[in-house]
């Protein structure tokens, strides 16, 4: 596939300014088949320019498999967008670091600000699932059918977080993402001998992830769907051993499925290994189309 073949526009949605990635041809193409969006969701201190190659490489990842497959499959689109203080969307950028014992690397308000982040991007996600369909196709050129979230680090715990509250999201890849956040933030606070109340962990912020958190989920919040978990095995930051008892008893019913694929020797990174899991995924699970049994 050429470059030429993929299109990027920047949408201006609602004063969001939202990256939409299609192939060229894709208004022109009638079809009754509803299209999939797949959101990728970038990691702390980075942007959505970062995970512009992964944005990308999914379409001629998809042509490949669309030449060889005999199986029909789905036009998609990916959507990236800067998350809350990140990127164009910076408002001040010590509030996008974590605990430092060095003082101008330290934000008091780590564990704050970075479920405030994270709410925020699922907010976002869930806005732009609400009005998307109008800017992308404001002629009614298609219908979108299936949303899809994907992200690393940061867009990895924020993926978590939709799949247990937007029930939307029925298709999930979370990438060194954490579904227990106040385990997370507590070992790090062990490593920098941080107390674990006000003003680092208020009170007010423990009943707020109470709320959201995917290791509080409401009953049957998980039934249905379908998650690929992927994480380094040698990850310092966002440790697999803080997810890995909830992630295997997770119960995703008789209709959903549970993939992990924990890469040995990878730490906190994103790698093409990881890369070609995502896109494998999506493939089978969002773009293939079968019947309905």
């Amino acid at each position: 596939m050429a470059t030429s073949d993929i299109v990027k526009e920047t949408l201006n949605v609602s004063g969001l300014s939202t990256n939409v990635y299609t192939r060229a041809n894709l208004r022109d193409k009638r079809s009754s088949e509803p299209v999939v969006v797949l959101f990728f969701l970038h990691g702390r201190t980075e942007s959505a320019d970062l995970v512009d190659p992964t944005a990308r490489a999914a379409f001629p990842w998809a042509a490949e498999k669309e030449a060889t497959s005999r199986e029909a499959s789905r036009d998609f689109i990916v959507v990236t967008f800067d998350q809350r203080n990140h990127g164009k969307r910076t408002v001040d950028q010590r509030g996008n670091l974590g605990w430092s014992k060095k003082a101008d690397r330290h934000n008091e308000r780590h564990a704050v600000d970075m479920y405030s982040i994270l709410i925020g991007a699922v907010k976002d996600v869930s806005f732009l699932i609400d009005v998307l369909s109008s800017y992308v196709f404001p002629h009614d050129e298609r219908t979108i059918g299936e949303w899809v979230l994907a992200g690393f680090s940061l867009g990895g715990h924020a993926t978590w977080l939709a799949l247990r509250n937007e029930p939307r999201i029925r298709i999930g890849v979370p990438i060194c993402g954490c579904v227990d956040y106040l385990a997370l933030m507590e070992q790090r606070t062990e490593k920098l001998g941080i107390p674990r109340t006000a003003p680092y962990f208020p009170e007010s912020l423990r009943a707020l992830v109470g709320v959201y958190d995917p290791v509080t989920p409401p009953p049957g919040a998980f039934v249905g769907k379908r998650i690929l978990v992927l994480s380094g095995a040698d990850d310092p930051l966002v440790p697999w051993s803080v997810s890995r008892a909830f992630v295997e008893a997770l119960d995703v019913g008789p209709r959903g499925k549970k993939e992990v694929v924990v890469q040995p020797g990878a730490k906190h990174e994103y790698t093409d290994e990881m890369k070609e899991e995502l896109f494998r995924f999506f493939w089978e699970e969002a773009l293939v189309i079968r019947q309905e049994t």
